[in-house]
This record gives structure tokens, sequence and C-alpha cells, in this order.
């Protein structure tokens, strides 16, 4: 009678655990996990030469980061709601706290000092703005331009201060999740293009100024084809916009510090810097082609081992991503992310409410804008701007707060599954 209980009481141990096994989501778990383990053992090489313990930190971090994912995991997101308040004037308060009290680096004030913990708030503060945009974007209806003021009004208080930190690659990120996330709520797509091309207006103001003649008369039609009142709407598109292109030059000069101009411009041609602003991106390039196809072995790069490039285990891992794994390796990474992006879209286009769907899409764009603009960095495609690799790059608020949003995905996910069920 014992052994048939033992036995009993196996076999309902080994269905529970196939049980749990089917409900883990392999790729919300283990593309995260995988890079985790691969961007540890970069960091190891690129500090060969330090007494430095990033790597094990890195994973040290990474081990507390998914323990917090598992727990929110299995919490209704429902329930965040009712502190989204109180989390967004904290975030705003820490935001304005490293004004006044906040470490300096690299000519920015980004960070708070508690009890030897180094603290990114705006790294906390892109997480709080999409829970707040969703939270107030679930029931939208588009009746009219107005309704675009209390989103802009949520995203605007952090944006500045992470903007006057100053962090102009974190403040991007912000202006990425915005627009996707209207979309996503159902703002007519000419509305996005119109904020958009505004990036084109400036830039045209400082290159070519002759094309804006027939470029903001465009906008104009733009508003024209989409806005209620399209008169109005359009004549007061067209002065913004040549607004943008008559302050563009201004606060080219004026609103930006001279190390943020030369990332934008040295991209383009860092050999015309190459022991200064062009210094990174030379040897970034150099050091991913040196990789070949196949790479030197991880742990072997010589690049790397002698660390030519700054900051190589921050911005720049996947420069020695590219030097130890070569083109293979980074294609390999390249889809992870890609996997993960179309999982997260899955999950956005199956949840159950309009606040969970606007959450996992907020939390996507922030991913792949922050891939796509690190990636282009390094390679030369874009211009430096500090934007961390998510899950590779070495910082541990940064990897605290992409594992919580993947305990948000993963929760939305559960709930989606468990609602099809039933």
């Amino acid at each position: 009678m014992l052994d048939f209980r033992r036995k009993t009481q196996f076999l309902n141990r080994l269905d529970r655990l196939k049980k749990n096994r089917k409900e883990v989501d392999l790729v919300l778990w283990g593309v995260p996990i995988f890079l985790v383990i691969l961007s540890g053992l970069l960091i190891a090489s690129t500090q060969r030469q330090v007494q430095y313990v990033d790597w094990y930190l890195h994973w040290a971090t990474s081990f507390i980061g998914i323990g917090f994912a598992f727990a929110i995991a299995k919490s209704p997101i429902e329930k965040i709601t009712k502190y989204l308040i109180p989390i967004y004037i904290f975030t705003v308060l820490t935001l304005l706290l490293v004004k006044f009290f906040g470490t300096s680096a690299f000519g920015a004030q980004r960070w708070l000092s508690l009890g030897g913990l180094n603290i990114q708030p705006s790294e906390i503060a892109k997480l709080t703005s999409i829970l707040c945009l969703a939270r107030v974007l679930e029931r939208y209806q588009w009746t009219g331009p107005g309704k675009l003021l209390p989103p802009l009004i949520v995203i605007f208080v952090p944006w500045l201060l992470v903007f006057l930190q100053p962090d102009l690659g974190t403040s991007l990120v912000f202006g990425a999740v915005l627009l996707i996330m209207l979309y996503w709520s159902g703002m007519p797509i000419e509305w996005g293009l119109i904020v958009v091309f505004g990036i084109i207006t400036a830039l045209l103001s400082s290159i070519v100024p002759s094309i804006l003649i027939a470029w903001i008369p465009f906008m104009g039609f733009l508003a024209y084809r989409s806005f209620p009142n399209k008169n109005f709407f359009s004549l007061v598109i067209m002065l913004l916009h040549s607004v943008i292109a008559f302050l563009t030059p201004w606060l080219w000069v004026n609103g930006l510090k001279d190390y943020q101009r030369d990332r934008i411009t040295l991209f383009l041609d860092p050999g015309k810097d190459p022991l200064g602003g062009g210094y990174h991106l030379l040897q970034s390039q150099i050091g991913i082609g040196s990789g070949g196809l196949f790479g030197t072995g991880l742990l072997q790069g010589k690049l790397t081992k002698l660390s030519f490039i700054p900051e190589q285990h921050t911005d720049f891992i996947f420069s020695a991503l590219g030097e130890e794994t070569g083109f293979l390796g980074t294609m390999v990474v390249i889809a992870a992310f890609f996997l993960l992006i179309i999982r997260l879209l899955k999950i956005a286009k199956n949840a159950r409410t309009g606040f969970e769907s606007l959450v996992v899409v907020g939390i996507g764009t922030m991913i792949m804008f922050q891939v796509m603009v690190n990636i282009f960095m390094t390679i030369g495609l874009g211009p430096v701007t500090g934007i961390p690799l998510p899950f590779m790059s070495y910082g541990r608020t940064a990897l605290i707060i992409n594992f919580l949003s993947l305990g948000l995905c993963l929760s939305v996910a559960r709930r989606a599954k468990f609602a099809s069920k039933n």
C-alpha cells in the first residue's frame, strides 16, 4: 500500500513538471538568458588585463532580475495600475535628484549613488513611461488632435529631465516608444508621419534648405488629408515645420554640447578625428571586421584583450561579439533579438486587454529601438549615442529593468493563454 502511494505521488509530481514545462515560454526565457550568458563571457574577455569582475556582477544581477521576472510573471498585470501615479511621481523625483545630487561621468550627470551602488533613474523612467502611457491610451478614441495632449504630457516630463542630464540617446527611446504606442492605440498614421518627418525638416534646414520650399507644403498636404479641420490644421502644421526649420541651426549651436555635435557628425567620416571623437567608431569597425566569418573564438580577441575600444563592456559590447564570434555569431544574436520581438508582437496581438497589449508593444519598441541604434552605432551606420544593447551591455539598472519588463510580458502571455483555454 505504501509503495502504491509513493508511486502515485511520483506520477503526480511528474505530471506537474510536464505541465509547467509546457507553460514555459521558451523564447521569452531562452533568448534573454542566452544573451546574458554570452555577454558575460564577452565582458570577461574585455577585462582580461584588469582586476574587474564585471562579468560576474553581470551574471549575478541577471540572476536577481530573473527572480523578479518570475515573480511578476505569476501576478496579474492589472495589480500595478493602482500604483502607477505614485510610481510616476517617484520616477520624476529621482530624475530631479539626479539633476541636483547625481554622479557625473563622461560629461553627463545620470546616476544616483546609494550605498555604493550607482542607479540610473533614466532606465526606470523608460518602463514607468510605458506603463503610464498604456494606462492613458487603453480606451482612447481618436476624435481629434486634442487627444494628443494627455500622452504628450505624460512623456514630456521624464523626457525633458533625461534630455537635460544630458542623455540624448535615452531621450530618443522615449520618442520611439511614444510614436509606436500612439499608432498601436489607433492614431492615424499620417499624424505619426508628420511628427517623424520633423527630423527630416530639421536635417533639410541644415543641409539643403532650398528643398523646404516643396517639403513644408507636403507636410500641409498630409495634415489636410488626416485632420478634421483641414484648412486650419494644414496651416498650423506648415507653421510648426517652418519653426523647426528656423530653430534647428540655432539649437545645433546653442542646444548641444561639443561632444554631442561630434557624435552626430563624425559617424559620417570618423577619419576626420581618428584620435578623438572618431576613435570609438574606427576601432569598433576594425574589431568587428577582424572577426571575419567565424571569429577569433571566445576570450581570444586580440583587440578586445588589448582594450583598444573604450567602454567595450558597455555600449560597444557588439564589437567584442563581432571580433570573437565573427559574422555568424553576430547573425545569431541579431536573429535571437528578432525572434524575441516577433514573440512580443504576437503576445501584444493576443493580449486580453488594451492596457496589456500596449504595455507589451511599448516594451517591444524599447528593446527593438535600442538594439537597432546600438548595432548601427558600432558598425558605423549611426552616431554614437550611448544606448546600451539590451541584456548584453554591462549596466545593473538597465539589466534589472529589462528583466522586470520581461516579467510583465510573461504575465500578459500567461493570462492570455489561460483565457484562451477557458
